[in-house]
């Protein structure tokens, strides 16, 4: 196995103790809150955002989530930290990664430090709470980060310390993103920026998280200029069209990416090569534009749904 592999002994023993203390109940609601900051709620949320609250504050809020999602693997596959649960015999992983391949396939389940669950989390909902500008989502905000964070070293995943750079991480993203958003007037011009900053992650990045993100960062930096030229859709408050755009929009982000995937066998896609992460990273373009540029085209008709009292 290829990584470095260094832990403070206070870590091992808090994962230790969490994992038999907690019980079945715990485990559960630690399971929850990794689903929680996971990939696919934190795009359910964004859509919500992006495509029914307000354009503009879903934009900003994904310069901010982009800027995590490229840094954390940049550092990742610097430091090649060893995940807990592959070094210690004693600590169970209670749910990894990349539930399709091998738990101890380091190259398929990545590297421990820093937690990519704990630097989305912050850059999610500290973005999120900034839109919103209340006590109340401060108050949320700040105990979701915190409890995805935990539940990443109960799963047996994370250290505790991978946990703690993870939300450093999603600060700096926090900050940039903000300086950014309030320096930088056009969205692509920031997209721009942010790509030209974590491109180089190329040279040296072999988890797939990264390419991941890097199609997806292409992809709206394309998609965002592309959408005001041929779409220019608004925000909505039509519960009806609301409901239709996020799940129509999860519709087409799962098919497509299914779609994408027949010509390539299994084994090539996860093999780790910089060939299949190329394509991962060109299939994550593809879907991108589908999804922001494309797919928007159909919300006028979506209006059209419900009776007339959810449209005025």
């Amino acid at each position: 196995m290829t990584g470095s592999s260094f832990f403070f002994p206070w870590e091992v023993s808090m994962i230790e103790w969490a994992q038999n203390s907690l019980g079945s109940v715990g485990t559960a609601i630690s399971r929850l809150f990794t689903l929680i900051g996971g990939e696919t709620v934190t795009l359910v949320i964004l859509l919500v955002i992006l495509f029914c609250y307000n354009k503009e504050a879903g934009k900003r809020c994904g310069l901010t989530i982009l800027a995590a999602s490229m840094w954390f693997p940049m550092i990742k596959n610097v430091v090649l930290r060893i995940r807990p649960y592959m070094e210690h015999e004693s600590i169970r992983a209670l749910s990894v990664p990349e539930g399709d391949a091998d738990p101890m396939d380091i190259v398929q389940q990545g590297y421990s430090f820093p937690s990519g669950h704990s630097a989305m989390a912050l850059s999610m909902y500290g973005s999120l709470a900034m839109e919103i500008r209340k006590k109340w989502a401060w108050f949320i905000g700040i105990a979701l980060i915190l409890l995805i964070g935990m539940s990443r070293f109960i799963m047996g995943v994370h250290y505790p310390t991978d946990v703690l750079a993870g939300w450093a991480v999603g600060l700096l993203a926090l900050a940039g993103g903000t300086l950014l958003n309030r320096k930088v007037k056009k969205e692509w011009v920031r997209y721009a920026i942010l790509l030209a900053i974590s491109l180089p992650g190329v040279f040296w990045c072999t988890s797939r998280d990264y390419y991941t993100a890097l199609g997806l960062l292409i992809g709206m930096t394309i998609a965002f200029p592309l959408e005001e030229k041929i779409c220019g859709y608004r925000d909505t408050r039509n519960p009806f069209a609301m409901a239709l755009r996020v799940i129509g929009a999860m519709i087409v982000y799962f098919a497509s990416d299914v779609l994408l995937k027949l010509p390539f066998s299994r084994e090539f896609l996860n093999n780790g090569t910089l060939g299949a992460n190329m394509i991962r990273t060109a299939r994550y373009v593809v879907i991108s534009i589908l999804l922001m540029a494309v797919y928007p085209k159909a919300f006028v008709l979506f209006e059209k749904v419900g009776p007339k009292k959810a449209k005025e």
